[in-house]
């Protein structure tokens, strides 16, 4: 005899919720172990929220050059900012292209603003001039002297002593702020090992060049380089960034720099040899032979025929005019002497500190952009105004869930519970992954990426919605709870996909096309949507059929939501267990 059977299950049934129910909150669980393990407890914020700084560069195309502003020279123009952000160990920061000419640079906080905006800043080309003549920075009205310099005025050894002159330690032995000069002596070709430092003091001393007497056959544009030089105050905001402006690169030029003491020289610096492109690679390092941070560079096959030219010249030279100065926006970033000639790569060794060794390398390396730009804003959040907007955002949340749980609780009454249930279930899942998101991919909850945090708790109540009405339309057609919530599920699941799917294609849409903030309205949008699906199928399902079997659901309770009488359906009638009297027939 055949057995009998099994009758099926009811479309969409789910025949043990509680297992389903079990594996969303150990994910949960899992996720919440996770961010405290890691001790990333909360979300990275954004520079709006957490402080920092925006810079926005404008692209400018050199004159006759006006197709540079292209889209392959932006992009590697980004490129080469943010690996110039990145060096000074920024890795948070952000750098895209806005629109066809515009750069948007994001910094947070926790960097020094300044340094990172004069990195980014730097975006002219990069050259490699002989030096003429150096200077103190102030104004002066004497002739340039090629042996003058401010070290000389300060009681200080010329550059040339403080290279040769070192202690037993390697340090120079000129005064004491000596020691923290980065300008030092270009050296071994082909990165050779160095000797260990001489002991004791030099007494040599290199002898000065002789200072050039006026002639009276200059032609004017020297006189007018003299007359610039004198009066050029490297001391001044104003002035030094006026200095040398509109030189080009085979003119002959002034210029300003720190030295190591952090005084600002003057400099008349002579055609460019060399420029940025040149550079292959370059970086500052640690040698730990002789215990000090040095600036390795390697050239380029052209640039190396170049580089051995100059110093091949200046190589014979007395100082100041054995240098050549390292010049970025018209700045001297570096001005190392040159004991012999180089080609391929060089050194650039002296009392460097590891921060002066890692921005030259960094410079050096970074230095030749396709485009030069121009500093459009500078915009400054403070970590306060950040935490205002922030409070107001949360405020904004607090107040459109607390809307949304009031229509909840008048509407729908008990289904509220569930859905309340719901709604943390996703915000415990939102906020531990966007937590973990932070140091993982490097998300950053801006201003932006809350409201779309409150935004998406429109979303999730919308699915609700839709599966309370489902079931209420089922019960309306006569059916008791527990059918109803079995054959509303396929119903409402079709129509639940099909709304989260337009949330996100709508975010991910956002997300390609766009730059900058509104990338982190869209990405939490789809972040969110993604898991709405996530909890309506493994949490709001599950509750709701383990809760349809309780008699406050079940029975049609009238604060249950789904009472029949308030749905304006009436009872199923029952049969009457009495038997009727025999009906007795009526008189003629």
């Amino acid at each position: 005899m055949a057995a009998p059977k099994k009758g099926r299950r009811p479309a969409g049934s789910q025949g043990k919720p509680g297992r389903t129910l079990v594996l969303i909150l150990i994910a949960m669980v899992a996720l919440t172990g996770g961010m405290f393990l890691s001790g990333h407890t909360t979300p990275r914020l954004g520079i709006d929220l957490a402080g920092g700084t925006t810079i926005t560069l404008k692209a400018k195309a050199e004159p006759g050059q006006e197709n540079a502003v292209n889209e392959t020279n932006m992009n590697t123009a980004v490129g080469i900012i943010e690996r110039r952000v990145n060096g000074l160990g920024v890795s948070e920061a952000e750098v895209q292209t806005q629109g066809r000419e515009n750069i948007i640079v994001n910094i947070p906080k926790g960097t020094d603003s300044e340094q990172a905006r004069k990195q980014v800043g730097t975006t002219a080309q990069l050259y490699f001039r002989p030096v003429l003549a150096v200077a103190a920075g102030g104004p002066s009205s004497a002739q340039p002297s090629p042996s003058s310099s401010a070290s000389d005025k300060e009681g200080e050894p010329k550059q040339g002593e403080k290279d040769k002159a070192t202690s037993p330690s390697g340090s120079p032995s000129g005064s004491p702020s000596s020691s923290s000069s980065p300008r030092g002596r270009a050296v071994t070709e082909g990165l050779k090992a160095p000797t260990p430092p001489p002991t004791g003091t030099s007494s040599a001393t290199p002898k000065p060049a002789e200072t050039p007497k006026p002639n009276p056959s200059e032609s004017a544009a020297t006189a007018a380089l003299e007359k610039q030089f004198a009066a050029l105050d490297c001391t001044d905001a104003k002035s030094r960034a006026t200095a040398g402006n509109n030189a080009k690169p085979a003119d002959t030029t002034v210029a300003c720099g720190k030295n190591g003491a952090g005084v600002w020289e003057k400099y008349v610096l002579g055609p460019a040899e060399v420029d940025g492109k040149d550079v292959d690679d370059a970086k500052g390092q640690l040698d730990q032979q002789r215990g000090m941070w040095i600036v390795t560079m390697d050239f380029t096959k052209s640039g190396s025929k170049k580089f051995e030219k100059i110093t091949g010249k200046l190589s014979s030279q007395q100082s100041p005019q054995n240098q050549f100065a390292i010049v970025l926006d018209g700045e001297v970033v570096s001005a190392p002497e040159v004991k012999q000639t180089l080609s391929s790569s060089a050194e650039i060794s002296g009392s460097f500190d590891q921060q002066s060794a890692q921005d030259l390398g960094n410079i050096l390396s970074y230095g030749a952009l396709p485009l030069s730009f121009e500093e459009q804003s500078v915009t400054t959040v403070s970590a306060a105004l950040g935490g205002e907007q922030l409070r107001a955002g949360l405020i904004a949340g607090a107040i459109g869930l607390a809307l949304v749980i009031i229509y909840l609780v008048v509407y729908y009454r008990g289904l509220a519970f569930i859905a309340i249930l719901s709604l943390l279930a996703s915000a415990i899942l939102t906020y531990t992954l966007m937590a973990l998101l932070g140091p993982a991919i490097g998300f950053a909850l801006n201003l932006p990426a809350v409201c779309g945090a409150i935004v998406a708790i429109g979303i999730t109540a919308d699915s609700f919605i839709v599966y309370f009405e489902r079931i209420r339309d089922e019960i309306r057609e006569g059916r008791t709870l527990r059918p109803a919530v079995e054959r509303a599920w396929p119903r409402a699941r079709r129509t639940i996909l099909v709304s989260d799917f337009v949330s996100f294609l709508a975010a991910a849409v956002l997300f390609i096309v766009t730059v900058g903030k509104v990338q982190g309205f869209a990405f939490t949008l789809g972040l969110t949507t993604l898991l709405d699906v996530v909890v309506v199928f493994f949490f709001t399902k599950p509750v709701m059929t383990l809760l349809a079997r309780t008699k406050f659901f079940a029975g049609g309770s009238p604060w249950s939501g789904l009472s029949p009488e308030r749905l304006g359906v009436q009872p199923p009638l029952r049969r009457s267990r009495r038997t009727s009297a025999p009906t007795e027939p009526k008189e003629a």
